[in-house]
């Protein structure tokens, strides 16, 4: 019985979770038969649960509702809000009881019989006996450490294991046959595999942990329904990303940081629908939530249309609470006045009430992100809303790093929190002294200087003889430079606790066995900056009016070494990560080297030279919306690069040269690169449409309509709606061309030979000629002053 009853519970609690946003978007839609139809399932089947496990409360409850939604369903009630509200009540109330079960509390049944009697046709809105307990903000719940998962991912785990242990047995037998004559290599070979086994292991290992971002945003709709009711507002929300992955512990510790930045958009940001129609808002305002993967990372959006954060506002506030001096706010960014929101104790809600105005808020939302290995960045405009970008890692035990050294001592640094990495030297690049500390201006831009070695050791710093500066964003918004000696690999780090002594310094993250099987700390980007005394808000001054325009033009760079062994330069902004992938997946298809990787197929550049035959290095290089791959044989640099001072003689993935550290170094022409990773000269969406006649013959929609869509072209046939709005008419044979459509034609014949001399037809298998003619009837419309 007690393995039932952990089932049950188990399937109440999931379906729970999707449960609530269900009945908010039945309520907005009441003729939805389906979502009607899976809520009643539901009830149904924990009423028919609790009769055979002997839970009558339940099974009360459960009945009760049942019975409700049995009447919608044959059409002997409506739904309304009191209908929808009570509904909700009870299965609150049905959450409740299931976590009072499985923890073995008791659960006061004062109030069963109210939710019951507010079900029935015209007891109001149920919301006035819903306990505050059976708030959806209510404090975090158990969590329940059971999980359930696919038995696909289950064979693919017992298949792994099979893996290893015959990849132990090999290993193990060549070192009992010894090295041998073979040079060692049967042991190599052994030990790769069995590396590989490993990798992935932890890879199905990993899947075991993950689940749907959605579980995390079902409970949004029943949320933003009862607060803007609260408020007297209108918000529509909007959610994307639902079917993003993200560890399940992970998904746990963001619950509470959304929930209250939620809670905040309705509150402070979306203005009522008076004051929206006085500021030519609609009077509905609009809540977007979206997750979406960027390499290693999940970023989480909440955008909003309200009133937004005034920053000057903002600062006065601080001023006010003497949490920021009046010397300090008047050189501030706008950016630096907007990071004031993460601060303990201020407030922007105009009076305090019983959802926020304490001041106690957005700096423990920053927090929990923080503690794992997230960042939170704010972006807003006063009266234009709102945008928060939540930056977690997709696991809390593997993080992409960067490693770097300083006297031979190796340290890793979280890659989310590198904005750049420099050389020192150059005229893009300064330090001076001032007020007794170091500042580096790099292209104009001061930013304290902080030496690695003096906030290990506690000894002066000798951050100005340094070889790197690492550019770097804390946590609380601060931005410095720290002075390394070294930069080494980039690597996905699987971190742990340091021991309890090391961890009190404040300065580390955890500890972790790169694969040199070498231990190293993990450095605490905003510790660093607590114990160097860096504070939010102290940025440098603006560099001095004397930095030449030169410098000011220069742009940080990734030189490289190509396949060809030629050095090459791309801008950094473009470039999202660098990564090696096996050279099993790159191949040629539809004419074009393309990489199968991350779960799709990108576009693969390469200077033409023979890619590597195991593993290839390649420059996952993104513009905001499209993303392409570039092979390359090894990094070498992070420079400070010019324009081109030499532009290449025709357009190619090279657009010009440009001088670094006095050499002449090729550059990378990205605007190239990506419009041939696009391959569309024209939008399919906006693009001329194409209208073929003779859609009776199956070739002209089987072969013509497929290669004149893939060239980018919109088509419709003879007879489609829309038709008439052609801008080019393509017939086949004899066809004549619609009567009453004024537009240019293009004939296709069957034969290769039987033109006629005035007979501009194309041959049905002439692709460049169709294209040509095509494009050129086009052009020539467009030219006449017509649409195209």
């Amino acid at each position: 019985m007690d393995d039932l009853l952990g089932e049950f519970i188990a399937e109440t609690r999931e379906t729970l979770d999707a449960l609530a946003g269900e009945v908010v978007a039945w309520e907005a839609a009441p003729e939805d038969r389906a979502r009607l139809d899976a809520i009643f399932r539901f009830v149904h089947t924990v009423k028919g649960s609790c009769g055979f496990l002997d839970l009558p409360r339940l099974e009360r409850l459960s009945h009760a509702a049942e019975d409700a939604l049995a009447d919608v369903r044959a059409d002997r009630r409506k739904p309304d809000a009191a209908l929808v509200s009570a509904v909700l009540a009870v299965i609150d109330r049905i959450g409740e009881l299931t976590d009072a079960i499985e923890t073995g509390e008791s659960l006061s049944d004062g109030e069963d019989a109210m939710l019951i009697a507010a079900l029935a046709p015209g007891a109001g809105d149920a919301r006035a006996v819903t306990l505050a307990a059976s708030s959806p903000s209510a404090g975090p719940r158990a969590v329940s450490r059971s999980i359930r998962l696919p038995v696909e991912l289950l064979d693919r785990m017992m298949a792994g294991v099979s893996d290893m242990v015959l990849a132990r047995n090999e290993l193990a037998r060549s070192l009992r046959d010894g090295e041998g004559g073979d040079g060692g290599l049967g042991i190599e070979a052994a030990f790769e595999r069995l590396s590989q086994c490993i990798g992935e292991m932890r890879d199905a290992i990993s899947r075991t942990r993950m689940a749907r971002i959605d579980t995390l945003f079902s409970a949004l709709p029943r949320l933003v329904r009862d607060l803007s009711a609260d408020l007297g507002k209108l918000v529509c929300l909007e959610v994307e990303g639902g079917d993003v992955e993200l560890d399940r512990e992970m998904i746990e510790m963001i619950r509470d940081p959304l929930t209250h930045i939620v809670r905040n958009a309705i509150d402070h940001g979306i203005e009522s629908p008076e004051e929206r129609k006085r500021a030519g808002k609609p009077p509905v305002g609009r809540l977007r939530i979206s997750a979406r993967q960027a390499g290693n990372q999940i970023l989480i959006d909440a955008i909003d249309d309200g009133r937004g954060i005034d920053g000057d506002r903002l600062v006065q506030k601080a001023i006010d609470a003497g949490l920021v001096g009046a010397d300090q706010a008047a050189s501030m960014s706008w950016s630096r006045k907007l990071d004031l929101i993460f601060t303990a104790g201020l407030s922007t809600a105009r009076e305090v009430s019983a959802i926020s105005g304490r001041g106690v808020g957005m700096d423990v939302v920053r927090a929990n992100v923080e503690r794992i290995g997230g960042l939170v960045d704010v972006d807003s405009r006063p009266g234009a809303g709102l945008r928060l970008t939540l930056r977690v890692p997709l696991t809390l035990t593997i993080i992409p790093a960067l490693t770097i050294s300083l006297a031979e001592t190796y340290f890793a640094i979280p890659r989310s929190a590198i904005e750049e990495i420099v050389r020192r030297g150059g005229r893009a690049v300064r330090i001076d002294r001032m007020g007794g500390g170091l500042v580096a201006s790099i292209r104009g831009e001061r930013l304290p200087l902080v030496d690695l070695g003096a906030v290990l050791a506690g000894e002066p710093g000798r951050a100005d003889e340094r070889a790197i500066l690492v550019v770097l964003k804390a946590g609380g918004g601060e931005r410095y430079v720290l002075g390394v000696d070294a930069v080494h690999d980039h690597e996905e780090l699987v971190v742990k606790p340091a021991a309890p002594g090391v961890m009190a310094a404040g300065i580390y993250a955890g500890a972790t066995l790169p694969d040199n099987s070498r231990p190293m700390l993990l450095l605490d980007v905003s510790g660093i900056a607590d114990a160097a005394g860096v504070a939010a808000g102290e940025e440098a001054a603006d560099a001095p009016a004397e930095v030449d325009a030169a410098e000011e033009e220069l742009l940080p760079a990734l030189l490289f070494r190509d396949l060809d062994c030629v050095e090459r330069a791309i801008g950094l902004a473009l470039v999202e990560r660098i990564e090696d992938v096996p050279a099993a997946a790159a191949s040629r298809s539809a004419g074009r080297m393309r990489l199968a990787h991350d779960g799709r197929i990108l576009p693969l550049f390469g200077c033409g030279a023979p890619l590597p035959p195991d593993c290839i290095r390649i420059l996952r290089m993104n513009d905001g919306t499209t993303q392409l791959a570039y092979a390359i044989d090894s990094v070498i640099d992070i420079v400070s690069i010019g324009s081109a001072q030499g532009m290449a003689a025709e357009p190619g993935p090279i657009a010009g040269v440009a001088l670094v550290e006095g050499r002449p170094v090729e550059l990378l022409d990205p605007y190239w690169l990506f419009a041939e990773g696009v391959a569309q000269a024209v939008s399919r969406e906006t693009g001329p449409l194409c209208l073929i006649v003779d859609a009776s013959d199956p070739w002209t929609r089987q072969v013509l309509g497929p290669l004149v869509s893939a060239a980018g072209y919109r088509v419709a046939f003879q007879g489609d709606e829309g038709g008439a709005e052609a801008d080019v008419v393509i017939a086949t044979g004899s066809a004549p061309p619609p009567l009453g459509l004024a537009v240019p034609v293009v004939r296709i014949r069957s034969e290769v030979q039987g033109r006629g001399e005035d007979d501009d037809s194309i041959y049905r298998y002439d692709r460049t000629g169709l294209l040509d003619a095509l494009r050129y009837r086009i052009e020539a419309r467009r030219a006449s002053g017509r649409r195209y």
